[in-house]
């Protein structure tokens, strides 16, 4: 039970406050009226309050410029906790990440442009469309007709929240056990979404061109197949166009329905991006997009091209569970979108990346299979790629095993490294020493 006046601990309180230096010297408090709302207290206490360390020396109050915390005051540190023992911190890792993008560029006055007004328009602060903003998926329709060839009514976009999110949806929609293929190897966090989900995956076997279409249905049958036709995750073979052919006429046969995952097709390094499936058959086949790679992951947006046949399903699950991107991002996008500096930057990246990739394969040589596009590489080793990733986090490198990618057990002994995000001397730098580190035998 409470022995002090409310006014009296109201001082106490803030007293300690300024003691401790939550509230430094000469910076301004709250007004007495907000602070009783916040509180929940009559103006009054709070007015005698302020009073009380006006005449104490901890206040100044002047009228006109509101309340103040005395410039005299010296706030008094807290006591030190005993010392401990600090552990050695290893020096951060280089990180050879496949997939990050380099985002140096992106910040344009087009960029700070899409940002600004998107936050400034107070219909941004109201309830948001379930399967996203009309604008963004239409200028998400016009970016796939320029970048992909791809004619899509936005009817049939539905933004999502990247592509995990996006394939959750997707799985979601389509409803009951499914029995999902996946490519082996295939991209690892897509991999795990299905079983979450408690579907069953079924592996799909994988050459240099990318999935190899099966002549009947594997055993218990196929409701989805999970690819990456444009470039294959992560050996980055390409799906010729009579193998595309024919997969989506084996998805017709057996009503499988094909979900692409579009990441890095748009930075192929010779030639335009393949066509989508989508558009060899649409009432088969779901395209799933993100910004990922051409933006930048930590956007966390992307969308889903959809048969019509899946609209109203998806329609009713986000119905149920919201839709997860910020209608600000939707907005700042879609303005991005609009004034054309996405596909200006694309090709400016592209360039880059195309120029990383000869350092890679300059400085590594036949031990780097084919890159057409994407922002990593596999290298092919000839010591055990588990001791290739520690002698590398020796050496101050993250670098990935590329067993890490395989579904089955008859990976290739290799590493996967990104180039992507780093500058072309960092790049340098981390290749000669990587290839070091692979010259290496055991006994090194």
């Amino acid at each position: 039970m409470h022995t002090l006046p409310l006014p009296a601990r109201i001082a106490a309180e803030l007293r300690e406050q300024i003691t401790h230096g939550v509230y430094r010297p000469n910076e301004k408090l709250p007004s007495t009226r907000a602070l009783a709302h916040r509180l929940g207290v009559a103006r009054g206490s709070v007015v005698t309050a302020y009073e009380q360390l006006i005449a104490e020396g901890y206040l100044l109050g002047q009228h006109g410029s509101g309340t103040r915390v005395h410039p005299d005051i010296s706030p008094t540190p807290p006591r030190p906790a005993p010392a401990q023992p600090v552990p050695e911190e290893k020096a951060a890792l280089l990180q050879l990440t496949p997939g990050l993008p380099d985002t140096a560029r992106l910040i344009t006055p087009a960029w700070r442009a899409a940002w600004r007004t998107a936050a400034a328009d107070a219909s941004q602060l109201t309830e948001q469309a379930p399967v996203g903003q009309a604008e963004l998926r239409w200028e998400i329709a016009a970016h796939l007709r320029h970048m992909r060839g791809l004619n899509v009514d936005p009817a049939r976009i539905m933004v999502t929240a990247g592509a995990r999110e996006g394939l959750a949806l997707l799985l979601r929609a389509v409803g009951g056990r499914l029995r999902v293929g996946v490519e082996s190897p295939g991209y690892p966090s897509l991999r795990q979404i299905p079983p979450a989900l408690g579907h069953a995956l079924v592996e799909l076997p994988t050459d240099d061109h990318g999935l190899r279409v099966p002549t009947e249905l594997p055993g218990g049958g196929l409701d989805l197949a999970l690819i990456t036709p444009s470039h294959q995750y992560p050996y980055g073979g390409s799906l010729p166009a009579a193998r595309r052919t024919e997969l989506v006429a084996f998805a017709r046969r057996h009503d499988v329905l094909l979900v692409e995952d579009d990441f890095d097709s748009e930075l192929r390094y010779a030639g335009q991006p393949l066509p989508a499936l989508a558009a060899l058959g649409p009432e088969q086949a779901v395209l799933l997009g993100t910004f990922s790679s051409v933006i930048s992951p930590s956007i966390a947006c992307g969308y889903l091209v959809v048969p019509d046949r899946i609209i109203a399903p998806i329609r009713q699950v986000r119905a149920v569970t919201g839709q997860p991107v910020a209608a600000i991002t939707q907005a700042a996008l879609a303005k991005f979108l609009a004034s054309g500096e996405l596909r200006r930057h694309t090709g400016r990246v592209r360039r880059d990346y195309r120029r990383r990739r000869d350092l890679v394969v300059s400085a590594l040589g036949p031990a780097v299979r084919p890159i057409s596009g994407g922002l990593h590489a596999v290298v092919i080793c000839t010591r055990p790629a588990r001791e290739v990733v520690a002698a590398a986090a020796e050496r101050g490198l993250a670098v990935t095993a590329l067993t890490d990618y395989w579904g089955g057990t008859a990976a290739d002994n290799g590493i996967v490294i990104g180039f992507g995000h780093l500058s072309d001397a960092e790049l340098a730098s981390a290749l000669n020493v990587f290839q070091e580190i692979l010259g290496q035998s055991p006994a090194d």
